[in-house]
């Protein structure tokens, strides 16, 4: 099995998607709120994707500024692979469909099935030094 979860990332909360393999999605799409009660279903989630398959799944969003940055950093600390994708590769993906259907849970759905589709990279953390020779950077530019 090649299982991911698709988070489709919004302001407060986010919509959950899982596929155990492609093609093959896992339950209903549902919320999560960005608390550490909501953040714990969802680990609750990951990990009865786990037991079903084997394997941790990778988790899939896209950058939203810093509406994931909560979401991220939760599962960071637990050990999750995270894939975060440009927005422009998640829309033009999109476009090239038939179906125009825009909800929180088609995205979420779409989301998986790009995993299967694109080689996507995953997530690489900054280290506090990179950030800072970044807002380095752009304090000398006038």
């Amino acid at each position: 099995m090649n299982p991911v979860v698709g988070l489709d990332v919004s302001k407060g909360e986010s919509q959950v998607q899982a596929f155990l393999e492609k093609g093959k999605p896992y339950r209903k799409s549902f919320k999560v709120s960005h608390t550490l009660e909501g953040l714990s279903l969802l680990l609750e989630f990951l990990v009865e994707v786990q037991r079903e398959t084997g394997q941790k799944p990778p988790i899939v969003l896209e950058a939203t500024g810093h509406y994931h940055s909560p979401v991220v950093q939760y599962l960071e600390d637990r050990g999750y692979l995270l894939i975060i994708i440009n927005p422009l590769i998640s829309y033009k993906a999109k476009s090239s469909s038939l179906r125009k259907v825009k909800t929180d849970a088609a995205d979420a759905y779409h989301l998986c099935q790009l995993f299967y589709k694109e080689d996507l990279e995953p997530y690489k953390k900054r280290g506090v030094q990179l950030l800072n020779l970044r807002i380095l950077q752009g304090s000398t530019k006038i």
